[in-house]
């Protein structure tokens, strides 16, 4: 398996299906739940940012 497909595999069981969801909302409560989503990323992005100093 290549390190693309993986990544689609693991993105899948999370991102992926998070998506999906925020997707069969209503507009606004999509624009709500992307901004949290959206939050959320760049928190682990900060946090695996701080580990890898360490």
């Amino acid at each position: 398996m290549s390190d693309q497909q993986e990544l689609r595999t693991e993105s899948g069981d999370g991102l992926l299906g998070r998506i999906e969801v925020i997707e069969a909302q209503s507009l606004d409560q999509r624009a709500v739940r992307y901004d949290q989503l959206a939050e959320e990323l760049l928190s682990e992005l900060q946090r695996s940012d701080h580990d890898s100093l360490d």
